[in-house]
């Protein structure tokens, strides 16, 4: 199976003439799962809306940085950025494991199960 998701891309373009700004770019990318079947991700909505959420909230960090805000400040918002995106990778490993992993159990598929340990490591570094 394979999904289209689009990922947005975002860089700044430097000028000779010193001036500064930034585009975003949508990127189509295909994902595929490697297990072979369709299931649903009860919480996809809710990571959806807490990405954009968290993506809105770096952008306000991004902005106190250049602004010259007190660091104090920037460091507690930068950390409530931080807590956004755990959560929505534990709704992300809620769902991957009572999907996905149950789905590769029943069916005694150790591939998923690797590679959720692969990722779990890449998550808590």
């Amino acid at each position: 199976m394979t999904e289209k998701n689009e990922l947005l891309h975002e860089h700044e373009h430097n000028h000779d003439h010193g001036h500064t700004h930034e585009h975003d770019h949508e990127h189509g990318h295909g994902h595929t799962h490697g297990h072979g079947h369709d299931h649903e991700h009860p919480h996809s909505q809710q990571v959806v809306n807490r990405l954009a959420k968290a993506t809105g909230h770096l952008q306000s960090v991004k902005r106190m940085v250049e602004n010259g805000r007190d660091c104090s400040e920037v460091l507690i918002q930068l950390s409530a950025v931080i807590a956004a995106l755990n959560k929505a990778g534990k709704l992300i490993l809620e769902d991957h494991i009572e999907t996905c992993i149950v789905d590769a159990v029943q069916s005694n598929d150790q591939k998923p199960i690797e590679d959720l340990k692969k990722a779990i490591e890449q998550f808590v570094k």
